[in-house]
This record gives C-alpha cells, sequence and structure tokens, in this order.
C-alpha cells in the first residue's frame, strides 16, 4: 500500500504521473514529496511509487 495525502492506496506500484492524471493534479500547479524528499517536476513521468511509500502533493493556491 501506498500513503498518499494520508489516504491508503492499494497497490505495490504505480507511476506517479499516472496517479496525477487519473486524479486530476495540472503537474505544473503542484509540488509533490516522496518519503520526505521533494521529487523534481522533470521526474514526475518517470518517478514510481513503491508500496510503504508516503507521499504527500500540495496545490499552489494564488490569491492576495
Amino acid at each position: 500500500m501506498i500513503k498518499i495525502n494520508g489516504k491508503l492506496i492499494e497497490a505495490d506500484t504505480i507511476k506517479l504521473y499516472d496517479y496525477l492524471k487519473e486524479n486530476g493534479y495540472v503537474t505544473n500547479r503542484i509540488a509533490v514529496e516522496c518519503n520526505e524528499e521533494i521529487v523534481p517536476k522533470s521526474q514526475y513521468e518517470t518517478f514510481i511509487l513503491h508500496s510503504g511509500d508516503v507521499v504527500e502533493i500540495v496545490s499552489f493556491v494564488g490569491g492576495g
């Protein structure tokens, strides 16, 4: 299982980019942390999440 934003995902492995697209994330408006390490945007398409990983996805919101 993979923990993403506090929610358990039943998967042994999943490509980060596939998860982001399936869940409606706009990749240029988010930051992703996996196991307390920032994942560079250039790696989103190839980065593989594995069972036991803890992921946080933060969306940027504009305002003034």
